[in-house]
């Protein structure tokens, strides 16, 4: 099932994407009602998909950016700790790695995202140079919870999954992480696709084999969602990957997420952060891609992610 918020010349609507047809449920300007719930209504009348006008699904309640792709991980060790025998961090290995993001900031695909102005150095402040995408993958809660949630129970509190793009100005990041991780070179634009795919829409498969042997609250059978995905800039396909290599699955993280007391809600966002695969044109950003030499983005330039079985997700870069 993929649901979205809808307009047809007139009020926002909860809809039902069925191929070229979306299935109106009823007014609304936003799932999280129909994700607390667990269920949707029945459909009301139909629209041909093409006269709506798609807005942003849900109330982003909280938004969490995980680490959890081995590849990319490796991949950004590699270059920026190339004198290290292993470009992963001791912790990586360990737990899924994360930082909160701006709920704020989510947009619906097809917005356009300013480039965004920060520091680029010292005494440096002016718009990025450095202007990137990251293809991810985006859990969303329906069933809220006191935590912490048991690894066994988590995807009892997924309603479903979205794609997403979380834009990084690169630069700005690089400067400003140290030693407190991401900032404002990550809080300017989130990117995300029209509708929620529920999880009953993809297929699972086994998950690459953790080493060494997750604590007992992040141990499960690993899985993960056998999704091809793909990167296009400006009419080009550059990348293509699957959501199957990410090394943490979604249980894994909601259960490191509430494992100290916090609670989940309604509508929070849980991206997986960049996804690679382990070839060259696997990457799912263009750091990756170039090996940070660029190009990166230029105004004008359009960016689409697309993910099988959850749709795409599509900017253009304005200055």
């Amino acid at each position: 099932m993929k649901l979205g918020v809808f307009s047809h010349g007139g009020e926002r609507r909860i809809g039902r994407l069925e191929n070229e047809t979306v299935l109106d449920l009823g007014s609304g300007d936003s799932l999280n009602s129909v994700m607390s719930r667990g269920q949707a209504p029945g459909p009301v009348g139909e629209v041909p998909v093409s006269e709506v006008e798609w807005h942003l699904p849900l109330e982003v309640a909280d938004y969490v950016d995980f680490y959890s792709s081995l590849e990319h991980a490796t991949n950004m060790g590699r270059m920026f700790r190339p004198d290290m025998e292993d470009p992963l961090t001791p912790n990586w290995r360990r737990l899924p790695i994360g930082y909160h993001g701006r709920a704020g900031t989510v947009v619906v695909s097809g917005t356009d995202i300013r480039r965004p102005h920060g520091q680029r150095g010292a005494g440096d402040f002016g718009p990025s140079q450095k202007l990137d995408v990251e293809l991810e993958l985006g859990f969303v809660i329906g069933k809220p919870a006191r935590g912490p949630v048991p690894v066994e129970r988590a995807l009892e509190h997924v309603f479903g999954v979205v794609l997403v793009n979380d834009w990084s100005a690169r630069d700005i990041q690089a400067w400003e992480y140290v030693p407190l991780g991401p900032f404002l070179g990550k809080s300017f634009a989130t990117s995300i696709s029209a509708t929620v795919t529920t999880l009953d829409e993809l297929t699972v498969v086994a998950g690459p084999m953790q080493e060494p042997e997750p604590l007992d609250y992040l141990r499960i059978d690993n899985f993960a969602y056998d999704i091809p995905l793909e990167l296009e800039l400006n009419g080009d396909v550059i990348s293509r990957t699957n959501a199957r290599h990410l090394y943490w699955n979604v249980a894994q993280q909601i259960a490191h997420l509430t494992s100290n007391g916090t609670a989940l809600r309604t509508g929070d966002l849980l991206a997986s952060g960049t996804i690679s695969g382990p070839g060259e044109n696997e990457r799912g950003s263009l750091i990756e891609l170039t090996w940070n030499e660029g190009p990166f983005l230029e105004d004008g330039d359009e960016v689409v992610l697309r993910g099988e079985e959850l749709g795409e997700v599509r900017g253009r870069i304005v200055p």
